[in-house]
């Protein structure tokens, strides 16, 4: 479990890559991007499949498909939607409910024991990430953007589906998120045909940003990510998720596009706290998260 465990948090790790690949991608437009990304993405499954042929399996459930595809496409509809409809700050808040989502909503799983640390885990890495979203200053909800808010709301709420639902079906391989990612690409450009003018990237360099994203934040990151909720501690994943936002400050810090503050301090503290006090029985020994372990 703990292996899964690790495997499922390098996508955390390679999500804190997004901010900044895709501020060097250009002013290409959201559903062309997530196209574009996904397309890459797509051909990392593929990629894989050759390295690895994947076990012979049943056949997949339709609801399988249908978790996939939504919680994918889905994801990405939504938060895109929620941007265009609210602030950013606000919105980005919102949809990073998720990872709390997932530790509570982790105690509706066959087999799961939701513990205080994780919860409490999950609440101290939400303070970090507010202090890291918001700068450490105040959120101004605003009745104008009621529909935005609304928009990253469903968001989270169809990641942490995402998330708990696939762990109901362990003995679905991940290379079927291959597949998740095609038509993940296929609805993005539809939804970019129909809402976007399109504009490619500019030069070599923004080209290699979009290429980095499909490769990892939006590619391989998925494949982890699966393979973690379906055999890793979920309580623990979700909690340590909020390192995400934190990576992804220092991540542009180190890439000299924004600047090192207090604030970012005190969230490093609190979300490794919590990531800490969500894995306290797989680091410090007693149960793991699963009922009778």
């Amino acid at each position: 479990m703990a292996r899964a465990t690790l495997i499922g948090f390098s996508a955390v790790v390679m999500w804190a890559l997004l901010a900044l690949l895709t501020a060097r991608s250009g002013a290409v437009p959201p559903f062309l991007l997530s196209a574009l990304t996904f397309a890459i993405g797509t051909a990392v499954g593929l990629a894989m499949r050759v390295v690895a042929k994947p076990a012979p399996h049943p056949p997949i459930p339709p609801i399988v498909w249908l978790v996939g595809i939504g919680g994918l496409f889905g994801y990405h509809f939504f938060y895109f939607t929620a941007l265009r409809n609210a602030p950013a700050v606000e919105a980005s808040l919102i949809a990073y409910l998720w990872p709390l989502l997932i530790v509570v909503g982790s105690a509706l799983l066959p087999g799961e024991q939701l513990r205080w640390h994780h919860v409490a885990g999950a609440c101290l890495g939400l303070l970090g990430a507010f202090l890291i979203v918001t700068n450490g200053g105040n959120l101004t909800f605003d009745g104008e953007y009621v529909f935005g808010y609304a928009m990253a709301g469903i968001c989270a709420l169809l990641w942490t589906a995402y998330s708990l639902l696939s762990r109901r079906f362990p003995a679905v391989p991940t290379s079927v998120v291959t597949w998740f990612c095609a038509a993940t690409a296929a609805l993005s450009l539809i939804c970019h045909l129909l809402l976007e003018e399109t504009v490619w990237p500019a030069g070599a360099g923004e080209w290699l940003a979009v290429a980095g994203l499909g490769l990892m934040p939006v590619g391989a990151a998925f494949y982890a990510w699966d393979h973690g909720v379906k055999h890793g501690n979920i309580q623990v994943l979700g909690a340590s998720s909020y390192a995400a936002p934190l990576l992804s400050t220092l991540v542009l810090i180190v890439a000299g596009a924004a600047a090192a503050s207090t604030n970012i301090l005190l969230a490093c503290a609190l979300i490794t706290a919590g990531a800490v006090l969500a894995a306290k029985s797989m680091l410090f020994g007693g149960t793991t998260g699963k009922a009778g372990q």
